[in-house]
């Protein structure tokens, strides 16, 4: 016989994000028929014919309250969440106005539906950024809704993935670095995505009239006070960098850190230190998680615990080294060209010309080809600074290097054994754009 708590249905909003990804597999590995929903799937997140490309943002109430009925939806599970305003991506769309449609959306749907909605810890007067504002306002809107809830406030997340902050502080824990005495002693509170899965599917096996669980507001989060240093400590101990020596860079850098996230998040990247993240970071992670603990009976998962389970792979080695470097190598390669072509341009354009003129070339074609080479390294460039082309600009940098070393081995030879090896320097720079371009994924 079948169970009939198995057998609800759960609509999971974000399934593409960290939690999402985890709740939804993790829930069907319960029995649950968990169907993802996020705007877009990589290929690697796609394990089963239920999870769904949507265009999440744009459907309106009536919309969503059709994708409820056609799943026929016990239980509605919202990871969604945006860290910081950017090209696509405003927090209070995806946190405040998503909700209001998605409550609407709950009320028109004719089914009894519990929303199980993941927000943040703390409290309103500690809210700081859009961020925090708006997933606050997005909690008072469910509160006033009247519809069976649970608001879930998870601290730190630690996951066997890692995106954004976690994915951050690994590289922290990798990496020859320390933050500052003031964040180093941030209170910071974490919890396993492991646990915020099993609450979710605690809730989803509740009958839907158990006045206990009807509307709860729960801190996810270990009891055990600890600090941000303590938690890159522990991953440390894990990748094996504990007695690594390493130093501290002033507070300013990490500032001027989070004012060029912002810049690159404008182009489109995703990069963990932004200025809203550093808010958060200083602001700390805390709350009191004994009403969840004593309403499930589950015992968060330590840091301790949750770092030492699984000892660092040699993939989570060199994805915790290569995290910060990938800003490093994106951000040479876009000098690397548009400095290139400026100075042939502007700088040393006789010099640049005089090659071509000492070779041989038709008069007419100097300026031209030399125009033109330039303008191209310059377009190489911006393409690679911005996220949605960055890739298509790493391939044509890769074959137009290609293109000027087999050029020159036929037109003007001589260059390959000019003192400075200009030529032979470009073969370590398509392998940079060839690393580039297979570290370019977040997720």
């Amino acid at each position: 016989m079948s169970n009939p708590v198995h057998s609800r249905n759960i609509l999971v909003f974000g399934a593409s994000g960290l939690i999402g990804r985890y709740v939804t597999d993790a829930l069907r590995a319960c029995g649950f028929r968990a169907v993802g929903v996020a705007r877009h799937l990589a290929p690697s997140q796609r394990p089963s014919a239920l999870d769904i490309e949507l265009p999440v943002m744009s459907m309106d109430a009536a919309a969503l309250a059709r994708l409820i009925r056609e799943h026929e939806t016990d239980v509605v599970v919202n990871c969604l969440g945006v860290l910081q305003d950017g090209p696509g991506r405003d927090t209070r769309v995806v946190h405040r106005d998503f909700v209001a449609r998605l409550l609407e959306a709950i009320g028109s749907s004719g089914r009894a539906v519990r929303l199980i909605h993941i927000s943040i810890p703390g409290t309103a007067d500690g809210d700081r950024t859009a961020f925090s504002s708006t997933k606050r306002e997005a909690e008072r809107l469910i509160a006033a809704s009247g519809i069976a809830h649970a608001i879930l406030r998870p601290g730190f997340v630690v996951a066997p993935a890692a995106y954004g902050g976690s994915a951050m502080l690994r590289a922290l824990a990798a990496l020859p670095f320390d933050l500052p005495a003031g964040e180093v002693g941030t209170p910071f509170q974490p919890v396993t995505v492991r646990d915020i899965a099993a609450t979710i599917a605690w809730l989803a096996a509740r009958d839907i009239t158990d006045e206990r669980v009807r509307a709860v507001t729960w801190d996810l989060m270990q009891q055990q006070a600890v600090s941000l240093g303590g938690v890159i400590a522990q991953f440390r101990w894990s990748l094996g960098t504990a007695k690594q020596w390493r130093i501290t860079p002033p507070a300013v850098l990490i500032d001027l850190g989070a004012r060029l996230g912002d810049l690159a998040s404008r182009l489109g990247w995703m990069p963990p230190l932004r200025s809203t993240a550093i808010a958060e970071l200083r602001r700390g992670v805390t709350g009191d998680p004994s009403a969840w603990m004593n309403a499930t009976g589950l015992v968060p998962t330590t840091i301790a615990d949750a770092t030492g389970a699984h000892p660092a792979t040699i993939q989570d080695k060199w994805f915790a080294r290569l995290f910060l470097v990938k800003v490093l190598i994106i951000a040479s390669l876009v000098l690397f060209w548009c400095v290139s072509g400026f100075i042939a341009l502007v700088v040393s354009y006789d010099a640049a010309a005089g090659i071509l003129n000492s070779h041989h070339f038709p008069p007419a074609l100097v300026g031209p080809i030399t125009i033109g080479t330039s303008l191209m390294d310059i377009s190489i460039g911006v393409l690679i600074a911005f996220r949605r082309t960055a890739a298509f600009g790493l391939v044509a940098g890769i074959a137009a290097s290609l293109g000027y070393m087999v050029g020159s081995a036929i037109l003007v030879p001589d260059l390959w054994i000019e003192p400075l090896g200009a030529l032979v320097k470009t073969g370590p720079a398509i392998v940079l754009m060839l690393v580039a371009l297979l570290i370019l994924d977040n997720r």
